[in-house]
């Protein structure tokens, strides 16, 4: 089978592999679409990942949806046939961070992944990713391209929950690419008063606005000033950035309400500080957290908005690559010009 192999984001080497082989209680499926995250990109985080595990190149992807061409001996809710979303990554619930709510701070979550990766025409899925509800069925009335998204837009749904998006609230999102703009539309379905979106590229502006943003603005403004002139002179309640630019996570300090929250749903590299207030924010009670990755309980979320057609998310998709050109769309995702999504799609 064909696979993408990742030596860096200007290094994506085609290859060939023997199909994964399945043993009792594991799945074997094969992938339609594989979505290129923006944590792909993330050349410290990989180099890191390789440095670790001793290796040279990874197999990335892990936003995918396919179908199930072989079941293992002992597995019962799947048949071959099903279309299924796949997570990587699965918590164990039974550790203390999980008990607190805390999933994806689980040792098991940081420690499973399926075989080889997304970017591949067929994965192995552990039977570990399949007990801790790491599979979900796709509906008839759920296509490949809407599935690809359960992943990212559960991770959305977990960052909203964790900050209390809510009715009334002005939410300020920082950084408009893909998940800025699910940001959008998930705050407006949560009943965000007024929603805010910025970034330096028009292009990604003018999809916020499309997709739900009360107003948009260029990062490189005087954003407090013009938040304040558009939301009767008060700062943003909730703020989510969605950029691991250095510069985006100031603003975020300086655009927060007293009582507000900050949610860094994006962080800049390992070593990079951020100086903050404290005595104002001591004094006006404003919070900073942060969200990584998704649980089982945001993915079922996810998809119950996707079912619902509640989000658009076929219509963020804005390339379509073959395996065989996963450079050239590695490529377009690092550019970041008009450009959202961009999914890899293999042979039927």
């Amino acid at each position: 089978m064909k696979i993408a192999r990742y030596y860096s984001n200007n290094d994506i080497r085609i290859d060939e592999m023997d199909k994964p082989k399945i043993s009792a209680g594991e799945l074997l499926v094969k992938v339609k679409l594989s979505g290129i995250c923006g944590s792909d990109i993330l050349e410290y985080y990989r180099f890191a990942k390789m440095k670790k595990l001793g290796v040279d190149n990874l197999v990335l992807g892990h936003e995918i949806v396919g179908d199930i061409v072989e079941v293992g001996e002992g597995v019962k809710r799947f048949k071959v046939g099903d279309r299924v979303f796949v997570s990587h990554h699965v918590p164990c619930f039974e550790c203390h961070f999980c008990q607190q709510g805390h999933n994806t701070a689980c040792d098991l979550l940081h420690n499973t992944n399926f075989d080889p990766g997304g970017f591949a025409e067929y994965i192995r899925i552990p039977a570990i990713n399949i007990k801790k509800r790491g599979v979900i069925t796709l509906d008839k009335f759920v296509s490949y391209e809407e599935g690809v998204f359960i992943e990212p837009l559960g991770c959305v749904c977990r960052a909203q929950r964790l900050a209390s998006v809510t009715k009334g609230l002005t939410v300020l999102v920082l950084g408009s690419g893909v998940s800025g703009i699910l940001h959008v539309q998930l705050a407006k379905l949560r009943g965000a008063e007024k929603i805010f979106a910025t970034d330096i590229n028009d292009y990604r502006l003018e999809m916020a606005k499309k997709f739900g943003a009360t107003a948009v603005f260029n990062a490189k403004e005087n954003l407090p000033a013009e938040i304040r002139e558009k939301n009767n002179n008060r700062l943003a309640d909730i703020i989510i950035v969605c950029t691991g630019a250095l510069s985006a996570a100031k603003q975020a300090i300086e655009c927060v309400s007293p009582g507000g929250t900050i949610i860094f749903f994006a962080v800049a590299e390992p070593g990079v500080m951020l100086e903050v207030p404290i005595n104002r924010y001591w004094r006006e009670e404003i919070t900073i957290m942060t969200s990584y990755g998704a649980a089982p309980e945001d993915l079922q979320e996810s998809y119950t908005w996707i079912l619902a057609k509640s989000i658009k998310v076929k219509d963020l998709i804005t390339h379509k690559f073959p395996i065989e050109r996963a450079g050239e769309a590695f490529k377009i995702v690092c550019d970041a010009k008009e450009s959202l999504k961009v999914v890899i799609e293999f042979d039927s």
